[in-house]
């Protein structure tokens, strides 16, 4: 590790430390603490194998500072969750929770596409696209956690634990703001990679939209199949 991801990783401890000391609900930070229990050590072990650059590092750990915040109070009960209700004129409804599905979107966008590019090679209209399918998926799949984690814990737990806040919409409104988020990050990326290089940026789109081979993969004339 570089002195400045050094830097990263205490910052992530030293708040992790904090959100753990006297949570609002301790049951609810644990649950909300599940992913984080889960994913840091993946990451660690990963990360020796495949780094990123110092962006990507800074990106991840300004998300997970973020979601230790809402652990330790709860997404529903952050108080700068309710000032930006105010902001948007939410009528008393949390928006932590929703700030934090956008920057989820927003601030892993670069990560995944940096990992998705380096690890498969991937040019032009793709390196932007399948980002947004990514963050999509992990956020559906987030929200398949909730539910099960609601049906595991006790009511009050599990409750504040989902933080729909009366909404019947509040998964896909999560999901919206998640995808939101990453469409503007993929775009700004986009944005700056035309400016600063139109000629290739122009060419490598069209390339990549062109269909390789001759023949559709994965196919066998249907009487190379009865032989």
């Amino acid at each position: 590790m570089s002195k400045y991801q050094m830097f990263l990783a205490a910052c992530f401890i030293a708040v992790w430390v904090w959100s753990g000391i006297d949570p609002l609900h301790r049951e609810t930070w644990l649950l909300e603490n599940l992913l984080v229990f889960l994913f840091i050590p993946a990451f660690l072990v990963t990360a020796r194998y495949f780094k990123l650059s110092d962006i990507s590092y800074t990106f991840i750990t300004v998300f997970l500072i973020m979601h230790l915040v809402g652990s330790n109070w709860t997404y529903g009960e952050v108080p700068f969750g309710f000032t930006l209700g105010e902001w948007f004129g939410s009528e008393g409804r949390n928006m932590y929770d929703r700030l934090l599905h956008f920057s989820f979107g927003f601030l892993m966008a670069y990560p995944i596409r940096e990992m998705f590019v380096r690890v498969t090679g991937a040019r032009g209209f793709w390196g932007y696209y399948f980002p947004l399918d990514v963050v999509l998926s992990f956020s559906a799949l987030y929200e398949i956690i909730e539910w099960a984690g609601v049906n595991l814990a006790d009511g009050t737990a599990g409750v504040l634990f989902l933080a729909t806040q009366g909404d019947v919409f509040d998964a896909a409104k999560d999901m919206g703001s998640a995808l939101l988020g990453c469409l503007l990050a993929i775009l700004i990326v986009l944005g700056l990679n035309w400016l600063l290089n139109r000629e290739e940026f122009g060419e490598e789109m069209k390339e990549s939209l062109k269909i390789q081979g001759s023949k559709p993969a994965g196919k066998r004339p249907f009487r190379e199949i009865i032989r």
